[in-house]
């Protein structure tokens, strides 16, 4: 079975049913199943080759979602492009991966500049297309498991773009994962908030299989969320933390979430403190899941009662379905409940490779086990506790030191919107503690003032050497902070200060 076919199956069952739907429009699951047939049909008609690849590049609609799921009906292999990014930036992706086909918003020939045979559907075209191959029947791809449907772009912005192959068998996984972890229904609308070109994009099928709705938020403004929330009757969603607390922030009170029930974070870890702040607001509705680009998602999931309880509000839940999890040590020796190291994964999920670059693949995928680079504990009753990415833990005068810590015990600061905590090289320690920090509209804080509290809920080793205020703290498109600019932008001469500076 494809991850397409669950898709169709649902829209036999539930054809009236509303399967997307917008401020402007509402798509049915028959009309919905008739447009990603012809346009994967007008995909196939331009290239016919099974298992290659269509990029996408454009912004949450309507038409994402079509071209999505075309191109998986197609047999083609979806490669989703950050609209976001420069021309320069998405050209060294199709560099590597020479798509036959980009579908895209309003690029014009930026993207395809230097590369051959390329053919461009423009997002405006795609109804013409619809109703040129309306009726079309298409002869199936035959495809195996461990054949690619995605290839998701992972790392910075130098050096050669690692393209994770996420296999047929990790998407079939994640769609079912999804469905038994959430208890997906055909009563669910998923508000779309997030880029689905990212981690959104993995909750698609999922409520489309089950005959749910896919609620295309007007924007990713805090309005426009809780619009789609209080006016369309939105009952879950999947957003990074940065947004939970724009949302907190911009929200009258939990009535304008009437009919919430699943509030799923990820793309970034939330410190239990904001955790319990979120509950607070929200009601019992929190939840998230643990996993990679390489291991898509829903390694782990912990929900909504579980969270609730103190003692788990740090872990990120217990194993998924079709996944084993381990923690090992440098020699790679599986170790006992609540001992700290590496986690590795193994499973359906695992991707198959990054492509062309298979001594890097090599590096990540030993014996099976997909290495992650995050380090952790798994206690006795099997729930996974992360600590951090392992290139991130300090080690200063000997002693490791977790980010995710201090970024904890800085949050329970209330004037403290988000921290971030890092490491500089020092002659003397090897490592330093440093924090970057955002406060709170309106809020005085100063430097002093947070090393205090860390050095009394922690100790002096993990207490910031210097602390750094921003106005706002650097953030990729999904809303992840990043660690990498903001120790850049301090060793370009950012100074420490002990009074309270934004800058």
């Amino acid at each position: 079975m494809y991850p397409i076919d669950f898709f169709y199956r649902a829209a036999l069952r539930y054809p009236e049913r509303m399967a997307i739907e917008s401020r402007h429009e509402s798509v049915s699951y028959a009309a919905l199943a008739d447009q990603v047939s012809a346009l994967a049909g007008a995909i196939r008609k331009l290239d016919d080759e099974p298992g290659s690849m269509v990029g996408l590049c454009a912004q949450n609609s309507v038409a994402y979602i079509v071209a999505m799921l075309a191109i998986m009906a197609a047999g083609k292999v979806w490669v989703p492009l950050n609209y976001r990014s420069t021309p320069t930036e998405i050209r060294r992706i199709t560099t590597v991966i020479k798509p036959s086909i980009i579908i895209q918003d309003s690029y014009g020939s930026a993207l395809t500049d230097g590369l051959e045979n390329v053919h461009i559907i423009n997002t405006d075209d795609i109804p013409l297309l619809i109703e040129q191959f309306t009726g079309l029947h298409l002869p199936e791809a035959i495809r195996s498991d461990d054949d690619i449907q995605a290839i998701k772009f992972t790392g910075g912005t130098t050096g050669m773009p690692k393209g994770v192959m996420q296999p047929y068998r990790a998407w079939v996984a994640v769609i079912i994962n999804q469905i038994h972890g959430w208890k997906i229904t055909t009563n669910d609308k998923f508000v779309i908030c997030a880029p689905i070109s990212h981690g959104t994009g993995t909750y698609v099928l999922p409520v489309l299989a089950q005959g749910g709705c896919l609620v295309l938020s007007e924007s990713a403004e805090a309005a426009d969320i809780v619009h789609a929330f209080r006016e369309q009757k939105g009952t879950m969603t999947f957003m990074p933390p940065t947004l939970i607390y724009k949302l907190i922030a911009a929200a009258k009170s939990e009535k304008d979430f009437p009919c919430l029930r699943l509030l799923i974070y990820g793309g970034a870890g939330m410190p239990a403190e904001k955790i319990a702040r979120a509950q607070d607001f929200f009601g019992n509705v929190l939840a998230t899941t643990y996993g990679q680009t390489e291991a898509p998602q829903i390694a782990t999931l912990i929900g909504p009662e579980t969270l609730a309880q103190p003692q788990y509000r740090a872990s990120v839940g217990q194993v998924s379905w079709f996944t084993d999890i381990a923690i090992v040590d440098q020699q790679q020796h599986r170790l006992p409940p609540n001992k700290t190291g590496e986690i590795v994964i193994r499973g359906d999920l695992v991707m198959t490779g990054y492509w062309r670059l298979p001594e890097k693949t090599a590096e990540t995928i030993k014996n099976g086990w997909l290495h992650t680079g995050d380090v952790g504990f798994i206690d006795e009753k099997g729930f996974l506790f992360i600590k951090d990415r392992i290139r991130d833990v300090i080690i200063t005068g000997g002693f490791n030191v977790y980010p995710i810590d201090v970024e904890n015990v800085l949050s329970q600061h209330v004037g403290v919107y988000e921290s971030a905590v890092f490491g500089i090289t020092d002659e003397k320690w090897g490592e330093s503690v440093n924090a970057a920090v955002q406060l709170r509209a309106d809020s005085a804080v100063t430097a002093d003032e947070l090393k205090r509290l860390v050095r009394e809920k922690l100790g002096p080793v993990h207490t910031p050497k210097n602390i750094y205020f921003f106005a706002s703290l650097p953030r990729s498109p999904v809303g992840k902070v990043l660690k990498k600019t903001i120790q850049k932008l301090v060793l370009a001469g950012m100074q420490d200060t002990t009074e309270t500076r934004q800058l």
